[in-house]
């Protein structure tokens, strides 16, 4: 493969008359593709006019790339991080100093960050069944739905010596633990189930749903000592459920990460083509990773954050500080080798071109990802903070850090390089072949891949979201095992029973509503509430927890219950998190993608590229998630990936993953615009900007891309259901956003709306920022 490095435009020369001021074009009369400029200063007519000030003012639009009257004659002055990266290069010592200190003081805390962070925080803030948790809680002796239930089932009637033995046992050892309140044995009638061979001990909640988690993982391993000899001891209820769901999940995703490495280590260094630069983007990654690990232990102090949060943070880490140092590496090579400039003002040519693309990125992600924070949830806001904080790092690392180390490395960044490497490699002959075709055939390949896009789109119309069942964790799982056993025993609704609080005035009609409901199979006896006037009851469905028809249940029940009834319990919490989930999906994606535009129009300048990069988004999207309802929902596929189809794909999917799967394309968008809008600026030649954009980002897309997707598919080969879910969405997506939409539609669409993707009302131009991508 022949690289070869595409010249810059010398910069205009000052003029008295800037009405007459023709386009220049590249150095020799040629423009990097190798075709001849025409006089109008395009090829083939395609660029716009720009020998006369007011062209393409009659309709109020400005289609000239804008010049940067602040450019001095002699030479380009770099721009702000053009500066900050010279003087990071310069005193690349003090800077590795400052972030070995960053790294160091960060990393103290981070090793107790897993056993900080809870396990639980999946609820609908302020919602109807958080209050019924609370009050239970509070007036009712711990009797919530984050208390432990302990089951023991034997071979023989519970009231056995031997049984009645194990069931003092696993009280003795709920009681020792202070987490837990008020101990309820089995009573009959109530938790003995018909046939007296299985009972149910109720250990309270004396904690938070948090704290409760973590109970659960320390009693679990005890209570389960004591089966044996017939007898089966079994915690179960929401609190455990969390646990062995946190447990499980963590396992799979430590595994997946693992087998990522090697994956991601050979295809750095395939991309970068040296060993030296493959190991730039793993230095941010760490960098990151440590500090944000210890970021969210010091916020812990403040206010819960979800275990989950830490995988996502490793997981945005690694794939940022992958996608940063490879743009920013490969446009320092380009920028230095066979340049007669120093390796400081090689590092600014590049913070002021690449870095200024990768500010932009971050933000974009940040702006993303901040969207979630609307969702009225601790999981969904405490995963948002920590991934937002690792990108926080990863762009200060990548604008400071990265600059030092280059600057410590110079020449030496394509150190020991692959057999095929040349120095200096920037501009891809192959993507610029690419791009060549692409504008020869717009229309046959942006047909191709649009027809692919919305095929896959299509069965996203039938796409059904619920909270996960008990499948979503292990079959011999404690949660698990107790579920069944209280399903056979006492019923399939025994395991999500509803709590229902009310007054004493409203307890006759309550009962009497839940008594003739058809979904109610049987109501327990109330229990009043010996510090508030209060009654509690408790009402066990005729269906399965996690059915639609339960959802049903609930919705009837508030609705035909006297008012101020409060109906609560862990199947109610799960649908008033899917409800809220559901009502907030349409904000986040509004949101998403109204601040994608509005960046996108700051760094573009231009209206209708900046839409045309936001919404060909969605079909990728929109693709992916079309893929997720085939394989998740209708089950294709489902043998090879080893799990058994819910029918349904969990609720926090769409919204969580729509964030994530935007904030990493924009990353392949903002990439391929920026490229192309600085050759637009150079040459303002259409052609130029598509074919040679693409020439010089292809390569970092499709390396980028490649390292996402190995990495994703990974966590879809793992055990538990909800790792499957993210790996093959998230890769699916990121294989079809960079491969048919940034590296073919994109550049069609660039290709199809010529002058006028660059356009910009005068009105418009002025208001926003001056933003050059350029630095000729």
């Amino acid at each position: 493969m022949v690289y070869s490095v595409a010249m810059p435009t010398p910069a205009l020369p000052p003029t008295p008359d800037v009405s007459t001021v023709p386009a220049m074009p590249p150095s020799g009369g040629d423009l990097p593709g190798g075709a001849p400029v025409s006089p109008a200063g395009g090829r083939g007519g395609t660029s716009p006019t720009r020998g006369r000030i007011g062209a393409g003012t009659e309709t109020g639009t400005d289609t000239r790339p804008p010049l940067d009257a602040s450019e001095p004659a002699g030479g380009h002055r770099p721009g702000p991080l053009g500066r900050l990266g010279r003087w990071a290069a310069v005193h690349r010592g003090r800077v590795g100093l400052a972030w070995l200190f960053v790294a160091a003081v960060f990393a103290v805390f981070a090793p107790g960050v897993e056993s900080a962070l809870s396990g639980a925080g999946w609820q609908a803030s302020g919602s109807t069944s958080v209050q019924v948790r609370h009050l239970a809680r509070q007036d009712f002796g711990g009797d919530a739905s984050s208390a432990i239930e302990v089951v023991v089932s034997a071979n023989r009637p519970i009231t056995n010596p031997a049984v009645r033995a194990v069931i003092a046992h696993a009280e003795h050892i709920l009681t020792a633990d202070p987490r837990i309140g008020k101990i309820v044995p089995p009573e009959p009638g109530v938790s003995v189930s018909p046939n007296g061979r299985t009972g149910i001990i109720l250990g309270g909640a004396n904690a938070g749903p948090n704290t409760m988690v973590r109970a659960a993982d320390s009693l679990q391993g005890p209570l389960a000592s004591l089966s044996g000899h017939g007898v089966t001891v079994a915690a179960t209820g929401a609190s455990v459920l969390w646990s062995d769901f946190n447990a499980a999940n963590r396992s799979a995703m430590l595994r997946s990460e693992l087998y990522s490495w090697p994956v991601t280590l050979a295809i750095l260094v395939l991309a970068f083509g040296t060993l030296i630069a493959a190991g730039l983007p793993l230095l941010l990654a760490i960098v990151g990773l440590l500090s944000a690990a210890g970021l969210l232990d010091l916020l812990t102090r403040l206010a819960p954050i979800s275990i989950w949060a830490m995988n996502f943070a490793l997981m945005f880490a690694l794939a940022l500080g992958i996608d940063y140092a490879l743009f920013v590496v490969v446009r320092f090579r380009g920028a230095h080798f066979g340049a007669h400039r120093s390796v400081a003002e090689s590092v600014a040519e590049t913070m002021d071109t690449a870095g200024k693309a990768v500010l932009f990125s971050g933000v974009t992600v940040l702006v993303s990802l901040s969207t979630v924070l609307i969702v009225p949830s601790p999981a969904f806001r405490s995963m948002a903070v920590g991934i937002m904080a690792a990108v926080v790092f990863i762009l200060a690392a990548t604008v400071t850090l990265l600059p030092a180390a280059l600057g410590k490395l110079g020449d030496r960044v394509d150190a020991l390089p692959l057999p095929w490497v040349h120095a200096g490699e920037h501009r891809s002959a192959r993507f610029a072949h690419w791009g060549e075709r692409l504008w020869r055939h717009p229309y046959a390949f942006g047909a191709a891949a649009l027809v692919v896009l919305l095929a896959l789109a299509s069965p996203v119309l039938g796409l059904r979201t619920a909270m996960p069942s008990i499948t979503v964790v292990p079959a011999n799982s404690s949660a698990r095992v107790g579920y069944d056993i209280v399903d056979k025993a006492f019923g399939p609704g025994a395991p999500g029973a509803l709590q229902v609080i009310t007054s004493p005035a409203h307890l006759a009609a309550t009962n009497a509503v839940l008594t003739h409901d058809s979904s109610i199979a049987r109501v327990l006896p109330a229990v009043r509430s010996a510090s508030a006037p209060l009654d509690m009851l408790s009402a066990v469905p005729t269906m399965d927890p996690s059915s639609a028809a339960m959802d049903n249940a609930i919705a009837q029940l508030r609705h035909r219950l006297p008012s101020g009834t409060l109906v609560g319990g862990a199947a109610a919490e799960n649908y008033d998190l899917q409800t809220v989930l559901g009502s907030k999906t349409p904000e986040v994606i509004a949101l998403v993608l109204l601040f994608g535009f509005v960046l996108l129009l700051i760094a573009l300048q231009a209206p209708l590229i900046a839409a045309i990069g936001v919404l060909t988004n969605l079909l990728a999207t929109g693709a992916a998630f079309g893929v997720g309802r085939l394989v998740f929902q209708n089950g294709f596929g489902h043998q090879i990936l080893g799990f058994t189809p819910q029918g349904f794909l969990d609720a926090w999917g769409p919204i969580f993953f729509f964030a994530m799967i935007f904030a990493i394309s924009m990353d392949y968008t903002v990439f391929l615009l920026s490229s192309a809008k600085e050759h637009w600026e150079r040459s303002g030649d259409t052609k130029d900007a598509m074919v040679n954009g693409l020439a010089h980002s292809g390569r970092v897309i499709f390396s980028a891309a490649a390292v996402m997707v190995a990495v994703f598919f990974t966590f879809a080969l793992s055990g538990p259901l909800p790792p499957k879910e993210m790996g093959v969405i998230l890769g699916v997506a990121v294989l079809l956003d960079a491969g048919l939409v940034r590296l073919i539609l994109l550049p069609v669409l660039l290709r199809l709306t010529g002058v006028t993707a660059w356009a910009c009302p005068h009105w418009l131009r002025r208001a926003l920022p001056r933003i050059s991508f350029s630095h000729a």
